[in-house]
């Protein structure tokens, strides 16, 4: 798998939104909730549905790190925020106290930035 899988609620119109973001700036097949595979389901956590989750070759990221992750893969500013936040004290316990913060609100978040699917953001950043 060269480029890493994101996992997302793919029945959550803020979390397309978020995801759709992401691939504005960095490399990612994206993949709904509803489409995994067993074998990529097998690789999550139990409980997955309540974040999302970055799969690679390596590893399994999930939640804010899932999220923190694909940050650094998105050029060098994405890599700067997060080296940067990692100079903060407790920066582990702040990335996941945000992140669910952020995901227990979603749908209030989804009043404000919602959309209905990925796939059109998809090609368009990824155009070489």
């Amino acid at each position: 798998m060269a480029v890493p899988r994101l996992a997302y609620d793919d029945g959550c119109g803020f979390c397309m939104y978020m995801i759709r973001w992401l691939l504005r700036f960095g490399r990612f097949d994206p993949v709904g909730f509803s489409e995994l595979s067993a074998d990529q389901k097998a690789r999550l956590p139990d409980g997955y549905e309540t974040c999302m989750h970055l799969l690679t070759d390596e590893a399994v990221y999930s939640c804010g790190q899932a999220l923190e992750e694909c940050v650094s893969r998105c050029g060098i500013v994405g890599r700067y925020i997060v080296r940067t936040a990692h100079l903060l004290p407790y920066s582990g316990w702040i990335r996941e106290r945000g992140y669910r913060f952020v995901a227990d609100r979603r749908s209030i978040w989804g009043r404000f930035r919602s959309c209905e699917h990925v796939e059109g953001s998809l090609s368009g950043s990824q155009s070489e």
